[in-house]
């Protein structure tokens, strides 16, 4: 998850007013941070990735001036025209057709605040832009620009420009080939024939997105005057990001103004700052917190969350929510912020008026048994999330992609499915800890899922146990050991039979069965094997890796 640091003074510059550094530390977490670090100088602080607009800390200034009721209800930005426009060309219709841009006035940087401000661009890279490929950001120095602005498609070959930290000129093509930037993150436009670019009036190329801006509206302690630029293939995801960017610039006291992007069929003013408007039930409100509310408490709390809100009746409050709070898709999502703004601490605890008898779920037993084997053969258990992404899931075990679950509004670009193997999820663990001595032994049980749309249920859910193995003698006899330890653990009779998997080497992959003894009865299958080199290597790993995976049809 992101983290952000900043310095109590930027903190208290922005609240205007002195703030303890002991009450900050305490209020923090109730605005649903994580403390990481700090000082007597400064704060280090994780937020989760579902709250980009905390990315920075005009926004977390912003949250703290309603819950310390410093400043409460929606923030209002004024908005003006700058009578500038930016041109997007049709033809990138299929490589990158959406772009949302801003001018921003009157800014004051320092060293301290140009790395917050690099920091908060690379964030939101993360958090809303899948490594640049859905969202990526431009902000640059407009004192040296000149309007109008297009967003056009180039020839690789025929267009340069001295890219950021460089001194030369150089083609669209030889940034992507020999630029360190440009060779990251070639895959986003190497498939076409021509790459975007942004130039103003004078044929001043301001950026090629999604990879480099230009050296010359790099972006000094002496800028005073911003271009916003945001392109990505996702225009609401473009739009948002925008409307995070410009507000934070606005806590920060710049004033922002608008700028008409003209489509081939549409123009649009952007940034949209207009809030949106939701309903909240109190009722709903009271049974999910779990204490008597009234409409006055709902809308007091939302009121110090940030949100204007109105009682229409004795059970609905009108909520208008503030454009950079992109989190909000459900009736739930402003019920949490009832919680966070009535404060967490004042909901006391209380036992659950029910009288039973527990015992431990049979379908967990039979996973505490298995883990219970795992260990005493000597390995570590590991618990991965269950969302991974295609590129790890598929391209790096070296696999045909399938039919999956994917994620609507994934809030990262490494979390975009839902997994169908537990491997990728170990080899990450082994390349995350490859530093660690050798041999490692680990293992996992867990939940996957697979698409079936032809059925009605659409999905199934299949447990399954991974396990790895990885030193410099790792071999196919010490991973079949492991199998067959485990198999017969369970009481099982373990068949294998050759087979053939696009992870393993070939000739050193064998597919398993645990059966029966009494029925002949299947209730355990799988694979066991030396991995693929190349699977090794794409993980980054130094060492032979033997591995195996089944899972229970019938426990």
């Amino acid at each position: 998850m992101p983290v952000i640091k900043f310095t109590y003074n930027d903190l208290e510059e922005l609240l205007d007013q002195k703030m303890d550094k002991d009450e900050l530390i305490d209020i923090l977490p109730m605005i649903g941070s994580d403390i990481e670090d700090y000082d007597d100088v400064e704060v280090k602080v994780e937020f989760f990735p579902n709250r980009p607009d905390y990315l920075s800390v005009e926004g977390v200034a912003r949250a703290l001036k309603g819950f310390l009721e410093i400043e409460e209800g929606l923030p209002h930005y004024h908005l003006e025209s700058s009578n500038s426009t930016i041109t997007i060309d049709p033809e990138l219709k299929n490589i990158r057709p959406y772009t949302s841009c801003c001018l921003v006035k009157g800014i004051h940087l320092t060293e301290d605040k140009l790395r917050q401000l690099m920091d908060f661009q690379e964030d939101l890279h993360w958090v809303l832009g899948r490594d640049r490929k859905k969202v990526a950001i431009g902000i640059h120095n407009l004192d040296v620009l000149n309007g109008p602005f297009r967003y056009l498609a180039a020839d690789p070959d025929s267009v340069s420009f001295i890219p950021l930290e460089m001194e030369e000129e150089m083609t669209l093509r030889e940034i992507l080939t020999e630029h360190k930037k440009g060779q990251s993150y070639a895959h986003l436009l190497d498939q076409h024939d021509k790459y975007p670019l942004i130039m103003d009036s004078e044929d001043n190329i301001l950026s090629m997105p999604p990879i480099i801006n230009g050296e010359l509206t790099k972006l000094t302690i002496e800028t005073k005057n911003l271009f916003v630029d945001v392109t990505g293939t996702d225009q609401l995801a473009v739009e948002r990001t925008l409307n995070i960017i410009a507000t934070s610039f606005a806590e920060a006291g710049a004033q922002i103004q608008t700028m008409e992007n003209i489509y081939e069929d549409v123009t649009l003013t952007r940034p949209d700052l207009t809030p949106k408007e939701r309903l909240v039930s109190v009722k709903n409100a009271e049974n999910i917190i779990g204490i008597p509310l009234s409409p006055d408490m709902v809308v007091e709390s939302l009121r110090k969350v940030r949100f204007d809100a109105e009682a229409i009746d004795q059970d609905t409050v009108k909520v208008m929510i503030p454009p950079y709070r992109i989190d909000i898709l459900h009736e739930v999502d402003i019920i949490e912020n009832v919680a966070i703004g009535y404060c967490f601490r004042k909901i006391q605890p209380e036992l659950p008026r029910v009288a039973t008898v527990a015992r431990e779920d049979p379908y967990h037993d039979f996973d505490q048994n298995v883990r219970e084997i795992m260990n005493g053969l000597g390995f570590a258990e590991v618990m991965s999330l269950m969302l991974t992404n295609e590129e790890n899931h598929y391209q790096k075990m070296m696999l045909p992609e399938t039919e999956r679950v994917e994620v609507a509004q994934p809030i990262s670009q490494d979390r975009t499915m839902i997994r169908q193997s537990l491997l990728n999820g170990l080899l990450e663990f082994l390349e995350d800890n490859k530093h660690e001595e050798l041999p490692q032994k680990i293992f996992e049980v867990g939940e996957t899922v697979f698409l079936e749309p032809e059925k009605e249920t659409k999905t199934r859910g299949v447990k399954k146990l991974a396990a790895m193995i990885t030193h410099s003698q790792a071999n196919f006899t010490e991973i079949k050991s492991t199998s067959d330890a485990l198999i017969g653990n369970l009481g099982l009779k373990m068949e294998i039979e050759d087979a053939e998997h696009p992870s393993f080497i070939r000739g050193r992959c064998a597919k398993l069965k645990g059966v029966q003894k009494s029925s002949s009865q299947v209730v355990v299958e799988g694979f066991f094997g030396e991995m693929n080199p190349k699977v090794i290597n794409n993980f980054q790993l130094e060492y032979p890796v033997v591995a195996m995976e089944v899972e229970f049809t019938d426990f």
